[in-house]
């Protein structure tokens, strides 16, 4: 019986016995996995307004900070300029956000959100509080508080 006419079951079960090595012992892979199912959780609970989380912080950022420009959101979310670029071009293109010229550099864009955004978000935020109490749900507040500080300290650690 070759792969595709193997039963998913068999499959499945295949896969639960691969010997993974040293990989469940190296905090990359953890993050990865950890960040992987984090993901899939938040797009099964945003699932029907089809936001992504890149999009999600990028229109956190851009309540928070009317104006910002395009520069400086891609430098606080780690994305580079193309994209970011394109997150916009999709937020823009639903009714989300606005680009308009910045009264400080006519070279960049200031970002705005739409009404439509501003209310979109205030729902969005909701959803988002109530994911992320789905996904930490086994931990204790003082162990969030850790795992809050320990991924702040790892992500410090890899920037030098």
């Amino acid at each position: 019986m070759n792969a595709a006419s193997r039963p998913p079951a068999a499959d499945a079960a295949r896969e639960e016995t691969i010997d993974l090595g040293m990989l469940p012992a190296l905090i990359g892979f953890n993050l990865r996995s950890a960040q992987l199912s984090v993901f899939q959780h938040f797009n099964r609970t945003l699932g029907k307004s089809e936001i992504t989380p890149a999009q999600f912080g990028t229109l956190i950022l851009i309540e928070a900070n009317q104006g910002i420009s395009q520069s400086a959101v891609a430098a606080a979310l780690r994305f580079d300029r193309s994209t970011l670029v394109q997150i916009i071009d999709r937020l823009e293109g639903r009714g989300l956000v606005v680009r308009k010229a910045s009264s400080r550099d006519r070279r960049s864009h200031a970002l705005q959100l739409t009404p439509r955004g501003e209310r979109l978000l205030a729902e969005l935020k909701q959803r988002v509080r109530a994911h992320e109490d789905a996904i930490a749900g086994a931990l204790s507040e003082d162990e969030r508080r850790t795992l809050h500080d320990l991924l702040t300290r790892v992500q410090s650690g890899s920037e030098g």
